[in-house]
């Protein structure tokens, strides 16, 4: 697994290069992208970056799509394995429903019903796991739907830039102190408790879910401002629960404000916390900079915990009775 994350830029970088082709959906007012897990962090990553656009986006982790879809709406189905029950009725009903629609997978069911029913369908080979596929998914994905997403072309090279930069000081070649991934995976005791604002949400969710696979821990995930009138009252008793500050480095300022209070807040109650800081620069970068530094700490805490973070039995336990 580590092999595949210490390429992750070059990955991203010759995923997005090899798929230019954007193709032309028409006019569309409303885009809905659906997956599950791994795949469904990829949903997670478009909603943020299309949210200060005039793009309706709606992300579906489940069976049905609402009510609100028609032929002007695009439904993007991601199955990194191609046999995720709930994507497949995703894609089945959006067919029904005669909207435009385009599959991603790595061939299996929803390549085999994409051709039968003509459906705009990509293959794109899975890599080790969906968790380690995320960069060549994701770019891929930003190369196909250039048309729909509204994202500048150079913001795109300027997060596998950045990406190059995280790897340098946190891959497996640099295990020392300077490692920002491995210093955090050392500090995890306990359940890790991710407190992230709106715009970093597809972070502190991809987070919450890579501890719970690579490491094999439960782990939770709350919005900083959101937790100011429930979350909070948690820490009036001792706890194992380690929290953990994920920050923007252009936080709106009101987010800024409630950053400091809940700092003010744990350095008075003597609650130990971590604080990650995102890159500088557009929000692609901010997101994908911040994924990659702690999906890399869930592989080190993995094995400082001397557990494999590549097999997820639980998950094949349900799989099979699905």
């Amino acid at each position: 697994m580590h092999e595949i994350y210490d390429k992750w830029s070059e990955i991203a970088q010759e995923s997005f290069q090899s798929c230019d082709d954007s193709i032309d959906f028409g006019k569309i007012d409303h885009v809905i992208f659906a997956g599950m897990g791994g795949s469904g962090a990829i949903g997670d990553i478009f909603s943020s970056i299309l949210s200060k656009t005039n793009v309706h986006v709606c992300v579906v982790k489940g069976y049905h799509l609402p009510n609100t879809v028609d032929s002007k709406t695009l439904v993007v189905t991601t199955s990194i394995s191609g046999n995720t029950v709930e994507t497949l009725s995703v894609l089945k009903a959006a067919k029904d429903l005669h909207c435009k629609t385009i599959a991603f997978s790595s061939g299996g069911m929803m390549e085999k019903f994409s051709r039968k029913n003509k459906v705009e369908h990509r293959n794109i080979p899975k890599l080790h796991s969906p968790r380690a596929s995320f960069t060549k998914y994701l770019y891929s994905e930003l190369g196909y739907l250039g048309n729909v997403i509204p994202i500048k072309k150079s913001d795109i090279v300027d997060s596998i830039t950045q990406m190059k930069k995280i790897s340098s000081t946190i891959s497996s070649q640099n295990l020392t102190n300077t490692n920002q991934s491995l210093a955090l995976a050392k500090w995890i005791t306990g359940i890790p408790i991710i407190y992230y604002p709106w715009g970093l949400q597809a972070v502190a969710i991809r987070f919450k879910s890579s501890l719970q696979e690579n490491a094999k821990v439960h782990a939770m995930a709350e919005d900083v401002l959101e937790a100011s009138h429930n979350g909070i009252v948690s820490w009036e008793k001792p706890s194992g629960v380690k929290p953990i500050l994920i920050e923007g480095q252009n936080d709106y300022f009101k987010t800024k404000e409630r950053w400091k209070i809940m700092r003010e807040y744990f350095d008075k109650h003597k609650i130990d916390y971590r604080e990650i800081q995102s890159v500088k620069g557009n929000i692609l970068s901010k997101l994908i900079g911040l994924i990659y530094l702690l999906d890399y700490t869930s592989i080190y805490l993995a094995i400082l915990n001397k557990t494999n973070p590549s097999p997820t039995t639980s998950i094949d336990f349900v799989k099979e009775r699905i």
